[in-house]
């Protein structure tokens, strides 16, 4: 047998105990961990306490999730009615301009002509046209906000300026210069108003 032969053989026994040991590794390896999870699960088995545990967490869990999807389902309905409320809201703050204008031509004709042949007919046409545009308004839910005499309010008012007024309190609407509009709950136009205002602290008569 020569040299080269012996090495040969050296060689495949070398790598033979390798291999060999590699799988005693791996074996070994396997049967520790199927020893591990027979026993967590014999423990987990004959551990009520532990089985207890799982099911509360389990359920709260589950109690989470479906909070989760109620608040999912809520958020989608209230979305829903909003689009359902509110989507002429645009359409119908532009046709407020359009009421507002019949309004002035009504307000325009003055008081001893109302009775004219000529003019009679015509205003009686725009009122008829006023009325019929106000009765739409509330079959889709929009009311006018028209706050004489009321407290302002900024919420539904924007004040154009104050005046003084004996007979009124503070902060009493005294004029309104254009009615604001509502829709549902929501404005879509504040009123703009004249507001009374507190009279001088000081009002000393330096005429003597």
């Amino acid at each position: 047998m020569n040299s080269t032969d012996k090495e040969a053989r050296t060689e495949e026994e070398i790598a033979s105990e390798e291999a060999a040991k590699a799988a005693a590794m791996a074996a070994a390896e396997a049967a520790g961990e199927d020893a591990d999870d027979g026993s967590n699960a014999e423990a987990g088995e004959s551990d009520p306490a532990a089985l207890e545990q799982q099911l509360a967490e389990m359920k709260e869990k589950l109690l989470r999730s479906m909070a989760d999807n109620e608040n999912l389902r809520r958020r989608a309905q209230r979305e829903k009615e909003d689009a359902s409320k509110y989507a002429i809201s645009n359409f119908a703050r532009d046709l407020c301009e359009i009421a507002d204008n019949l309004r002035r031509a009504i307000d325009s004709v003055p008081e001893e002509r109302r009775q004219d042949e000529a003019v009679k007919p015509l205003l009686e046409g725009v009122e008829m046209t006023e009325k019929a545009l106000l009765n739409l308004f509330e079959r889709y839910g929009i009311r006018p906000v028209h706050p004489h005499g009321e407290k302002f309010d900024p919420n539904l008012h924007e004040a154009l300026s104050e005046a003084h007024d004996e007979e009124a309190a503070p902060g009493t609407v005294l004029h309104v210069i254009q009615t604001g509009y509502a829709i549902k709950d929501r404005l879509l136009r504040p009123a703009r108003v004249v507001v009374a205002k507190a009279p001088p602290k000081n009002n000393v008569d330096t005429s003597a």
